[in-house]
């Protein structure tokens, strides 16, 4: 039995309600369309579209945006993934319907002036800036870079100051009629409602836009080689990246590489890298892996930053831990424990009441349906020694990662 509720409107767009008895609600906007959509030359073109959303409508300023939901204490945010925008918003619930009313004309009437633009474009600037000066930031883009090479995953969100210098309203316009396609959007409350009226003043709201149906032309991104890639930066520390191409979102061993990823290197002080590297020899103040399932790849990575002269060890060490995931099958104890502490990890996550909707949201774009924490958990308990040792061997192949080290100028 679904803990959800979803109604479709004329024009597509669907509404997707979670009851939870609080005096907050959680809600955003999320539509599918992020980076991976853009053309070549225009990357950073859905994060300045973002930007640009809070600027100015056909009858709201930048301060009458801003103020509607702040001046009722409210929070009121957005940002911008390889295949997302979102727009989200925490309020008391007596705010619900002006949230969805700022929620529409910011989302479908932003007028996006070039004066506006030109602030916005400086403002990016520096925030690419600030990333170059984060290496732990700065190596994570630069992988991805090398991990889809010439294709729009591995570039950069935040785009480069050349291709953002060079953003117009031109192509605002056609990106967002091109993207948005409303079919493709799902506005997601969590709250202490009936979901009669979340329906009723989302249909007064967003049930006069006007249908887009245009379907995107995504492609998958090609298998790249391995590869070791060393840069030297203005930098007091050495930053490696070990990791390759991954399961997608819909992938059948997608749960099985979840628990894998914080078995090896996940939440927590217990995780297998931690506990060598950092507990057992010290050598890393930060040492983790992640694994970020798109729609049809994903992205499987380590990293950890140390002195240059442990640098060595550290890479030697991770790889000796990658090697026995994939000749060691897990015990049954060892599989059990596993699985207790990643479900019991997800179950406190959903205290996270906002992660928790968009995350909703999101499945609800890519599958059409949530499934419930206890499908969750079935799904993860599902899982194998025999497929974990089958995984390993998959992904954690030499053969086909990415070695990538940021080291101090000599």
């Amino acid at each position: 039995m679904t803990d959800y509720q979803v109604h479709t409107l004329p024009n597509g767009i669907r509404i997707l309600f979670k009851h939870a008895p609080s005096t907050i609600t959680h809600c955003c906007f999320v539509v599918n369309a992020g980076s991976r959509d853009e053309k070549e030359g225009q990357t950073g073109l859905a994060h300045f579209i973002e930007h640009l959303l809070f600027k100015e409508t056909a009858r709201r300023n930048t301060s009458q945006i801003l103020n509607r939901l702040e001046l009722v204490g409210a929070d009121l945010n957005a940002y911008t993934t390889k295949e997302y925008t979102c727009v989200h918003a925490s309020l008391l619930n007596q705010h619900l319907e002006r949230t969805i009313d700022l929620f529409e004309d910011i989302l479908f009437h932003s007028t996006f002036p070039e004066g506006e633009q030109e602030k916005e474009r400086g403002v990016i600037l520096d925030e690419i800036a600030s990333y170059l000066d984060q290496p732990e930031e700065a190596i994570q883009d630069d992988f991805e870079n090398l991990l889809f090479k010439g294709h729009p995953i591995g570039e950069n969100i935040l785009g480069s100051p050349e291709t953002v210098a060079k953003l117009n309203s031109a192509d605002i316009k056609e990106f967002i009629e091109a993207n948005y396609n409303t079919s493709e959007m799902v506005f997601a409350v969590f709250g202490n409602y009936d979901f009669k009226k979340v329906v009723k003043l989302s249909e007064k709201y967003f049930g006069t836009v006007p249908a887009n149906s245009t379907k995107k032309a995504r492609v998958a991104p090609e298998k790249n080689g391995p590869g070791y890639h060393v840069f030297a930066k203005p930098i007091s520390q050495t930053h490696c990246i070990i990791g390759g191409q991954a399961y997608s979102s819909s992938h059948p061993h997608k749960n099985g590489l979840l628990l894998l990823n914080n078995l090896l290197g996940g939440m927590g002080m217990s995780s297998r890298l931690n506990l060598e590297i950092r507990e057992k020899y010290g050598i890393a103040y930060t040492i983790e892996s992640n694994y970020t399932a798109l729609t049809d790849t994903g992205i499987f990575s380590i990293y950890f930053g140390t002195d240059s002269e442990k640098a060595e060890k550290a890479a030697k060490l991770v790889h000796k831990e990658l090697k026995k995931l994939r000749e060691q099958k897990l015990g049954t104890l060892q599989l059990h424990q596993t699985k207790e502490k990643f479900i019991g990890q997800i179950a406190l996550a959903e205290e996270n009441r906002m992660g928790l909707i968009i995350s909703m949201a999101k499945s609800l774009v890519d599958f059409n349906c949530v499934d419930t924490l206890q499908q969750v958990f079935d799904k993860i308990n599902a899982v194998t020694a025999e497929q974990l040792l089958q995984i390993s061997n998959e992904i954690f192949d030499n053969e086909k990662m990415i070695t990538l080290l940021f080291e101090p100028k000599a």
